[in-house]
């Protein structure tokens, strides 16, 4: 388990602000070691819930074509079949994960295969579990297509606390299951959307771990 690069700056930044608070109390109360150490352990609390938001655990796997395992950890929130207007244009199973701000932020790819489709929407910023978030909030979309042609679309959806999401994705570029596709910073929302034969091996309100749970088999 270590720190994923996404966090260095906002863990630096986030130590030099304590180092600050923490002194200011120590100057402007000198005798108050009260205040001082109520300070010290609030502002150590704050900094060990940055830390463990960017923590990156080594999630190696051996790539398996017949699974579409986990792109999050979190909970499943949504299983249904819906229409997808975006890249399918059609109807698609969908299943979607929703990332507390507990959860390792960290995001891979639920295949292997090429990248035949990417895009990054700018938008809104509602509660990761309203239903028109997929549509409307700060996303982007991932279209990972095996080599049997089988095609699954990723997306990654910021909430009303996540508002930055991290993409590594490119068109065309070749990537292997389990392979880190981006980070969604402080939580929120994956979406997949699977062809209507995929074989959905999760249900609802289950826990799943990103690279580990099948959610569903070609």
């Amino acid at each position: 388990m270590g720190i994923h690069k996404e966090g260095f700056t906002i863990i630096i930044f986030t130590l030099l602000i304590i180092i600050a608070i923490n002194v200011s109390a120590h100057y402007i109360a000198p005798s108050n070691k009260f205040m001082q150490y109520f300070f010290y352990i609030i502002t150590s609390l704050v900094f060990i819930l940055i830390v463990q938001f960017f923590r990156n655990p080594d999630r190696s796997i051996s790539p398996d074509e017949s699974i579409i395992v986990a792109p999050a950890d979190g909970k499943v929130v949504v299983i249904e079949e819906v229409e997808e207007p975006e890249f399918f244009k059609g109807k698609r199973k969908q299943v979607s994960i929703f990332m507390s701000p507990l959860n390792v932020h960290v995001n891979w790819y639920p295949i292997s295969g090429k990248i035949k489709y990417f895009k990054y929407h700018p938008g809104s910023y509602l509660v990761a579990w309203h239903p028109k978030s997929s549509t409307l909030n700060e996303r982007t979309t991932i279209v990972v297509e095996n080599k049997n042609q089988k095609a699954v679309l990723i997306r990654q959806i910021a909430g009303a606390i996540a508002r930055r999401i991290v993409c590594y994705s490119e068109e065309d570029k070749s990537i292997i299951q389990g392979e880190q596709l981006g980070f969604i910073k402080f939580g929120s929302r994956v979406d997949l959307f699977l062809p209507l034969d995929a074989e959905i091996k999760v249900e609802l309100d289950q826990a799943v771990v990103g690279c580990k749970t099948a959610i569903a088999s070609f």
